[in-house]
């Protein structure tokens, strides 16, 4: 179980979290779905350099996906990538490349695979290496999460753990969740069924919906208006919802998808509150990532640079095993603290931001 630490405190209105959260904004809503110091920090603590060919990096470097390829490509090499004991290999865009990429990275020696990307890709590696050494997919998919397939991205149960622990020590014990039709909106309503109950958080019959029109009459015969409503997707239904439930007296939250878009000028949004990655830990590596590549990196980027680096603290550790994921005292990147669990899947700390006018302000946090 996640542990949940929210500090009550006013809200710190912080004007500089809005130039932070900008490099957020590439790569949230990418559905492939302790504080830190500095990047060059991160990237140069611990250990000694452990050996060439150890461990291995597998990116969409051709293909479909080739842009978000080098976007990672850049991350991987700003956590050190080639030279520390991984060497990246191009998984290309389709399942058969990514497996043809991963045995020739198992058969130079790769004894750990951060990647691919894509769940479909990261399925087929794990069926065709995954008896041999552990793969951290980059995916947000939650169900492809195996004995050994880790699952790393930031996943519906992430965001809906941080939100909901906060609604429900704000006293918000009436939530709804409405969701557009899809794989996204199913996982969220599954995560937040799951995580309501044990927060003592009454949760509505889920809405699925595709437009707005007569959403608040259908909150209205749950039984009244909700104290809450989580609207996970940050897809072209997020807006009008949002507007529909305005002046409803209603707290509006959301997930990690919402740092992908500017709202903290939009009336609509004004105090609702979404999880996100705390933007301090986070600044390191924006600006770092920012001065190398020239264009925001985005949560995406952060978790290649943190499987970047996670390869090399396993290293150090000479620890770059299954074993070696499951250390009780987990880690540390740039997206926050996070932890393994034998199943697959990833415990993960996230900020909570509150929407001001113009700007955002921390108002709790999880950890793990």
């Amino acid at each position: 179980m996640t542990k949940t630490h929210h500090k009550p405190k006013p809200d710190r209105p912080n004007a500089a979290r809005r130039r932070l959260l900008g490099g957020l904004a590439a790569g949230a809503a990418v559905s492939v779905l302790p504080g830190c110091g500095a990047v060059e920090t991160l990237r140069n603590s611990g250990g000694g350099t452990p050996g060439p060919g150890q461990a291995a990096l597998l990116l969409p470097l051709s293909g479909a996906s080739a842009n978000l390829g080098a976007l990672l490509d850049q991350a991987a090499r700003l956590g050190g990538g080639p030279g520390i004991g991984i060497d990246i290999f191009d998984a290309g865009s389709t399942p058969e490349t990514a497996v043809t990429a991963a045995r020739t990275a198992v058969d130079s020696g790769a004894r750990m695979l951060v990647g691919p990307v894509f769940g479909a890709q990261a399925q087929a590696v794990s069926r065709a290496v995954g008896s041999r050494v552990p793969v951290v997919t980059l995916s947000n998919d939650a169900s492809l999460a195996s004995r050994s397939l880790f699952v790393f991205g930031v996943t519906p149960a992430h965001s809906a753990q941080a939100v909901l622990a906060l609604a429900a020590q704000r006293n918000l014990r009436d939530m709804a969740i409405v969701v557009p039709p899809g794989d996204f909106g199913a996982q969220s309503v599954a995560a937040v069924q799951a995580i309501a109950p044990t927060l003592g958080i009454r949760l509505r019959a889920p809405l699925v919906r595709s437009a707005a029109g007569g959403l608040t009459d259908a909150l209205a015969a749950g039984g009244g208006m909700p104290d809450a409503v989580y609207l996970p997707a940050a897809d072209a239904t997020l807006r009008p919802f949002a507007g529909a439930l305005a002046g409803q007296g209603i707290q509006l939250i959301g997930s990690a998808q919402w740092a992908a878009l500017d709202l903290e000028d939009e009336r609509a949004f004004r105090d609702a509150w979404f999880a996100a990655p705390d933007p301090l830990r986070f600044a390191p590596f924006r600006d770092a990532f920012a001065e190398a590549a020239g264009q925001a990196g985005g949560i995406i980027a952060g978790l290649a640079y943190d499987g970047t680096d996670l390869l090399r603290v396993l290293a150090q550790r000479g620890a770059q095993t299954r074993a070696g994921l499951l250390s009780e005292e987990g880690f540390s990147g740039v997206l926050g603290p996070y932890r393994f669990l034998p199943s697959g899947q990833c415990q993960r700390g996230l900020a909570v931001l509150k929407v001001g006018a113009g700007d955002f302000s921390l108002i709790g946090a999880t950890s793990v």
